[in-house]
């Protein structure tokens, strides 16, 4: 299995993307092509034991800000790591594309080259979320802000190809984002999407609120990419700030530090769970082509676990699924 990884994307990169690699190939069957500046990712490289012919660097001059329009590899910026790296994917030479690199540019380079697989109109982006009951996939959570009901029906069908496949949930259901359960809320939008998907989803449960999305009420959870952004940035500042102000509680009172160091193990395993570095990516559904999507402060761990579920979906045929929609 050979994946391309844009060396260049993250906060952290080359440093973090490159360490990730190198640990990946001491663990897992796969080679990898580190695209990007290639002085600058052999500079990294050189810094780690690995064995040469498990890593590869293809040079692309140019990187793609964070900041940048969203349109910039494909208009501007051919010579880029995001670019050439997606141009690679379709031309067969890989299995797979993962960066951490600007998210718009991204999906927008995917689209506009890889082309979108049939019967789907726009690409999501899907994530794994904890809840009580295991991992539920909530789709979309910033590829598409301005969908028609269409779009979400059509996300709904992938990730019940994708729950299936990766979750391993036999029938998966299938819930609305809203505000409300009944079928009268939310806007046109959603008003909208909720009569179809009663009608065209197998195994839809109606709308499912915000506050219910890590309660585990339904396997799949669909809304508008500008909703799921919402959810998982308010949900990560949520823990960040909830995780220092116990902190900073406990370290007032013996007794809480002592119940503290007795639950330590348990702590940590809820932390783990809740991680992001730990899912390692977010699946790019609906282009012709695997391409994951890590976030943009992920860390080598996190770099390596993204390769890890990557491997996972080419290994399951998870674009081939998809096409059968």
């Amino acid at each position: 299995m050979k994946i391309i990884i844009d060396a260049m994307g993250g906060d952290y990169a080359p440093d973090a993307v490159v360490a990730g690699v190198v640990d990946a190939v001491s663990q897992f069957d796969v080679r990898i092509a580190l695209i990007g500046i290639q002085d600058k990712v052999e500079a990294q490289l050189k810094k780690h034991s690995y064995r040469p012919d498990k890593i590869e660097i293809l040079h692309a001059p140019e990187v793609v800000g964070m900041e940048e329009p969203a349109i910039t590899p494909v208009r501007k910026k051919r010579q880029s790591s995001i670019s050439l790296g997606i141009n690679y994917l379709k031309e067969g030479k890989y299995d797979a594309f993962i960066s951490a690199g600007n998210t718009g540019a991204v999906v927008a380079a995917s689209t506009l080259t890889l082309g979108m697989i049939p019967g789907v109109e726009r690409p999501a982006i899907g994530l794994c979320v904890p809840s009580l009951k295991g991992p539920s996939f909530l789709i979309d959570v910033g590829a598409n802000t301005d969908p028609k009901p269409t779009h979400l029906i059509q996300s709904a069908l992938m990730a019940r190809v994708y729950a299936k496949a990766v979750l391993k949930r036999a029938n998966p259901s299938v819930g609305l984002l809203n505000i409300g359960t009944e079928e009268t809320k939310g806007t046109g939008l959603e008003k909208e999407t909720y009569k179809m998907m009663a009608e065209q989803v197998p195994n839809f449960i109606g709308n499912v609120e915000f506050n219910e999305v890590y309660m585990g009420k339904s396997d799949c959870i669909i809304c508008d990419g500008y909703a799921g952004n919402l959810v998982i940035k308010v949900s990560a500042g949520l823990m960040e700030a909830a995780g220092q102000l116990i902190k900073r509680e406990v370290k007032k009172d013996f007794f809480a530090i002592l119940g503290a160091m007795l639950m330590k193990s348990r702590l940590e395993h809820i932390k783990k769970l809740v991680d992001y570095s730990e899912y390692g990516g977010a699946p790019l559904l609906g282009v012709n082509g695997i391409v994951m999507i890590s976030h943009g402060r992920s860390s080598a761990k996190a770099i390596k676990n993204a390769i890890r579920a990557t491997m996972h979906e080419v290994e399951l045929n998870i674009l081939g699924a998809m096409s059968k929609l």
